[in-house]
């Protein structure tokens, strides 16, 4: 009986958690109290008589008490009254659907997945925390480019994104387990990581959620990508790098632990066509949507713009959120192309002829000889010889006289 009972109890602790093992121990103590109650023998647990089987029975009643009190509840107290917060203008919100069971190609990932961590997908990525900027929301907003959205043609959740997840910062912690632990108040872990329980205060609906690690119960509580990874890979992922978006579908700045019905009724919606239940957080949502398209370069179309522009407009102070996470873009540095050597082409040398030298001058033709003095010329000095044309005069010559000779050479008015 005592193998039984341990076998019952490793099932119970393995199955259902702290819960069910404290339950099956009161099932089991109650019943062998009662046993030795009603036929005084002594049992097999060693409970020897009446008044001590009763005071076990008390025992394993009260273990009964705490076992219940650990099973998750998915309604309880609320955060924060939506009437006494300021509102957003309010857009109709999806028809909530049951909680499907998580998948590898849904927008939430298996529950509790292994924390083995491809090399090539979490190289280069350190996981940070996130921060307020000194920018709007609304101003961030206005710098995002608005266009329709591409195809989802080959959209696939592991291969685009990574896979689903991963230990990306190397401190033995899946992304799960790190967000688990970073919005779920009063953690208890297994080890420095494994998240067991914890109390989760749902941004998006304003109640609390006690969440069990366990086969039926870990669902309850999601990790939602804030920009849904579809959405994402039709508003710009697809021209990202493989290890931008592996950050992209790690950063905390874009993972919230929400309760997972909300999230299912969301789907991959954006905030044209989805927005958190609970109006009071409803501008945070929205910065935080704009700021994780802002970090990754996606778009926005044009009806989540203009329902971005709406919620704002109630919350124009609120900030912008920045994360280190995302890994800085790779820059290809410009090739130095060295020049292509040019044949040398021959420039053609223009030789000036050397300039001609100058032409001898031509002497001066000789003045015509004067035509001959008639034979009856007579000149009465040199002055009317010259102005006949017959200076000089030589001997013989037509005008000829001694009176001309003055020196007797024989040539008259010679100079």
């Amino acid at each position: 009986m005592l193998g039984v009972s341990l076998v019952l109890l490793l099932v119970a602790a393995s199955t259902g958690g702290f819960s069910a093992l404290f339950m099956t121990a009161s099932a089991i103590g109650a019943l062998t109290a009662i046993y030795v109650l009603v036929t005084g023998r002594r049992s097999w647990a060693v409970i020897p008589r009446r008044k001590v089987a009763a005071v076990a029975l008390g025992g394993a009643i009260i273990v009964g008490i705490v076992g219940s009190s650990l099973v998750p509840a998915s309604v309880e107290t609320d955060l924060a009254s939506t009437s006494s917060q300021p509102t957003a203008t309010a857009i109709p919100s999806a028809t909530p659907s049951p909680t499907p069971t998580p998948s590898a190609f849904t927008e939430e990932a298996p529950a509790d997945p292994a924390t083995t961590t491809p090399a090539s997908e979490a190289a280069s990525i350190v996981l940070t925390d996130t921060a307020a900027t000194d920018t709007t929301a609304i101003a961030l907003l206005a710098t995002l480019t608005v266009k329709g959205r591409a195809p989802k043609t080959g959209y696939d959740r592991s291969g685009s994104f990574g896979t689903a997840w991963l230990d990306v910062d190397q401190n033995g912690c899946d992304t799960r387990n790190d967000i688990l632990a970073r919005d779920l108040t009063g953690t208890v872990k297994s080890g420095n990581c494994r998240v067991l329980t914890g109390t989760l205060p749902g941004p998006y609906t304003g109640k609390k959620i006690h969440f069990v690690r366990g086969t039926s119960t870990s669902s309850l509580v999601q990790i939602d990508h804030v920009v849904s990874l579809s959405n994402a890979w039709q508003t710009g992922a697809q021209q990202l790098s493989q290890a931008q978006r592996v950050s992209l579908a790690n950063d905390p700045l874009n993972l919230l632990a929400v309760d997972g019905r909300t999230n299912s009724s969301k789907g991959d919606g954006d905030t044209a066509t989805w927005l958190p239940p609970m109006k009071a957080y409803r501008c945070a949502y929205v910065a935080r949507q704009i700021s994780v398209k802002a970090t990754y370069g996606l778009w926005v179309t044009q009806p989540e713009h203009d329902a971005m522009t709406r919620i704002l407009t109630a919350c124009p102070d609120e900030r912008a959120m920045a994360s280190a996470f995302a890994p800085a873009p790779v820059v290809v540095a410009p090739v130095a192309v060295a020049p292509v050597p040019v044949a040398a082409v021959p420039v053609p040398v223009v030789v000036e002829p050397a300039p001609a030298a100058p032409a001898p001058a031509t002497p001066p033709a000789p003045a015509p000889a004067p035509a001959p003095a008639p034979a009856s010329a007579y000149y009465q000095n040199c002055d009317a010889a010259r102005a006949a044309g017959a200076a000089p005069v030589r001997a013989g010559d037509a005008g000829y006289g001694r009176h001309l000779d003055r020196d007797g050479d024989g040539v008259g008015c010679e100079s």
